[in-house]
């Protein structure tokens, strides 16, 4: 079963793209199509089935060098159950879509065969990630990190026509080899220090890791920290966390499904489970974890700052996409490693829904994506109002608060700013999470009313000429619907529930866990309220020093607390509709009598300028010393100078040789024989 979840993908792949003009490029499509749901389907029965153990399937041998070995091997445990439903099941919906979204697309020539390709790219970056989730050592999970960026540079410049993509392309590759850089350094390091690779080896050593001294750069350095801080260099790039996360708004360029199968549920999730995968290591480098709980908080907040006032319907989401990735590694950061993934979990339904719904759309008006041309579209496209409704509800997080009732941002939010007050960096990370709900809350609104509410705006031939999409692009938005409203509530105790039930989902393996069940939360329970069980969990995917109580801090969490996520977003959504339903002058008049903030956010706290100032503009202008000076004058000066001065000396003499008289030939011999014998002659005096 597992071997047909992974390579179902790679299958789809090489048929849809290399063999697609024998079968035909319909059967091609349909082809990736099938293998992605039989693979998705698979998924969803081992998430259901398989308990909390650690199982390993290897393949075959793969690395057999001095001190480095290694197997290709298939880990699975909870927490690659997860991300084998979330990247499969998005996977498989964004196959579906694509079928209507790229029927008649526009940056195409009448008669040109570009679909199967497609195809082939999103199932090749399907098999690349389900290597990465599925890795049992640190080079494998690298192989498949590596083939995630491949895969999304040719997925995002897919329209390679336009420069505006090519540009996004490199982009996004240059800006995770960065990141790649010090995930890089992160596995030299541990193997260095544990001489291994796999998993198991080097969670046995974190302890030792912890009283370890690395030096580096002439400087000594805690081992775990410093192992910790560059894996999670590489976490930021993928995960596109402040700093690294540039690429990230400029990859919208890509076909829209490419959106919501990048940014929404795969690729960008990569880090986080990076960091939970690496929790035995993480419990040992409490600098590593307040440093990833510090810039998740800060990358939250910025993210939210700048979709406020963004225009490109998917640029907003992607914006939005990059602060909810800020929360996870918040709560990772802390150490609720399960409610890190808990968020990566709803988070794949509710934002590939909205990535999906942004593309019906703009499929609507003929790829029109400034949300200042749309207005009223609510009546034209209800179902896809609808599905945006549920998505926009999901992630501003709408529910019944002190309960566990509600849509599926609502119970993950909760339970991510419930972790961040029980947390070490609780004061900082709390409010600044806090204030980053209010933003969401605003931004996803505006989102809402400026497309479907009000009186039509922009091209008025494009809005009388907007029509539903077809079923094959709105059956995956219903399936996620159901997903965003269902999920959260259905694995709450799951992920973050009671300890002993979060303990047995994930198998979670502690130095000191403690169980308080209490008689009241269930009735079937025959023990005390003061009666406490010590819980030795098997050993699972999920490690939690002695010291971690967060997950138990969190529920006892006071009240103010637990409805602050709650007022946040109802006070966002207030104040949108004050500025787009009942005043709508005043956007422009904040954004006049606040110019130079609006202007900040406007040019995306000028992270890109900075860049270009620092780095860019000096690389370009090194490239153009070596250029000029180099190659041009150095290289092929030389090379000119000597094809232009030497070689056409070297001719003349030569032709002069050549007079064409035997008495000259002669000569020449009897000079050449009497140096050789007067050579000879010296070389027997000199013995």
């Amino acid at each position: 079963m597992e071997l047909i979840i992974l390579f179902s993908p790679l299958l789809g792949a090489i048929i849809g793209g290399f063999f697609w003009r024998s079968i035909g490029e319909k059967s091609a499509i349909y082809l990736t199509i099938v293998l992605l749901f039989i693979s998705c389907f698979l998924s969803w029965i081992i998430f259901l089935s398989h308990g909390s153990d650690v199982e390993k399937i290897t393949l075959f041998r793969w690395i057999n060098s001095g001190d480095l070995s290694a197997n290709w091997s298939i880990r699975l445990d909870r927490l690659t159950s997860i991300m084998l439903v979330v990247v499969t099941s998005v996977s498989a919906l964004v196959h579906l879509y694509s079928v209507g979204y790229m029927a008649h697309d526009e940056n195409w020539k009448e008669g040109e065969h570009y679909k199967a390709r497609f195809f082939a790219y999103l199932s090749f970056f399907t098999f690349t990630m389900l290597m990465l989730v599925t890795s049992d050592n640190l080079v494998q999970m690298f192989f498949g990190w590596e083939g995630v960026g491949v895969a999304s540079y040719l997925l995002i410049g897919f329209y390679y026509r336009k420069q505006s993509a090519n540009a996004a392309a490199i982009k996004a590759f240059v800006v995770n080899r960065v990141g790649d850089f010090g995930f890089a350094l992160g596995i030299f390091g541990l193997f260095m220090l544990t001489d291994s690779i796999s998993f198991d080896d080097i969670f046995s050593a974190a302890p030792k890791l912890a009283n370890t001294t690395l030096t580096f750069l002439w400087t000594d350095w805690n081992a775990a920290n410093f192992i910790a801080i560059l894996l999670f260099v590489g976490a930021m790039g993928k995960s596109a966390q402040l700093f690294l996360h540039t690429w990230l708004p400029d990859a919208m360029e890509g076909p829209t499904p490419v959106s919501a199968l990048i940014h929404a549920a795969t690729m960008v999730t990569a880090g986080v489970f990076l960091v939970c995968r690496m929790s035995p290591l993480m419990e040992y480098a409490p600098t590593a974890l307040s440093f990833i709980t510090i810039l998740g908080a800060f990358t939250a907040f910025v993210a939210a700052t700048i979709g406020l006032v963004q225009n490109d319907i998917k640029r907003v989401i992607a914006y939005s996409t990059m602060s909810q990735l800020g929360y996870m590694f918040v709560a990772a950061g802390v150490g609720a490693y399960s409610v890190a993934m808990y968020h990566l979990f709803t988070h794949a339904f509710f934002k590939a829904m909205l990535f999906l719904g942004a593309g019906s759309v703009i499929h609507a008006m003929h790829h029109e994506q400034d949300m200042r041309n749309y207005g009223g579209l609510r009546k034209k496209i209800p179902y896809t109002f609808w599905a945006m409704m549920i998505g926009t509800l999901a992630i501003t997080g709408v529910g019944i608060p002190l309960t566990h009732f509600g849509f599926a941002g609502f119970l993950s939010k909760d339970a991510v700013i419930e972790s961040a007050w029980a947390g070490t960096d609780a004061g900082f990370a709390f409010w600044t999470l806090v204030v980053a709900a209010l933003l969401t809350s605003f931004y996803s609104w505006r989102l809402m009313f400026m497309t479907f509410f009000g009186e039509p705006k922009g091209d008025g031939h494009a809005y009388s000429h907007a029509k539903e999409s077809p079923n094959v692009m709105l059956i995956p938005l219903g399936i996620l619907g159901l997903g965003a409203i269902l999920s959260g509530m259905i694995w709450y105790s799951s992920f973050f529930g009671k300890d002993y039930q979060v303990a047995e989902f994930f198998g979670i393996e502690s130095e000191y866990y403690q169980i308080k069940q209490n008689a009241s939360d269930d009735n079937s329970s025959k023990t005390s309220n003061d009666e406490i069980k010590e819980f030795i969990p098997p050993k699972g995917a999920i490690f939690m020093g002695k010291h971690n109580h967060v997950l138990h801090d969190a529920h006892d969490a006071p009240v103010w607390v637990k409805i602050s996520p709650f007022l946040a977003m109802l006070t966002g959504f207030i104040m949108a509709l004050w500025f787009y339903v009942w005043d709508k002058k005043k956007p422009a008049q904040w954004a006049f009598t606040l110019d130079p903030v609006y202007k900040l956010l406007l040019n995306k706290w000028y992270f890109d300028e900075i860049y270009d100032a620092i780095f860019v503009s000096r690389a370009r202008a090194i490239g153009r010393f070596f250029w000029k000076k180099g190659d041009g004058g150095l290289i092929d000066g030389t090379i000119n100078g000597i094809a232009m001065g030497v070689v056409p000396f070297v001719t003349r003499i030569s032709t002069r040789l050549q007079s064409g008289y035997i008495f000259t030939y002669a000569f020449g011999m009897v000079l050449g024989l009497v140096v050789l014998l007067s050579l000879m002659i010296f070389s027997v005096g000199v013995e």
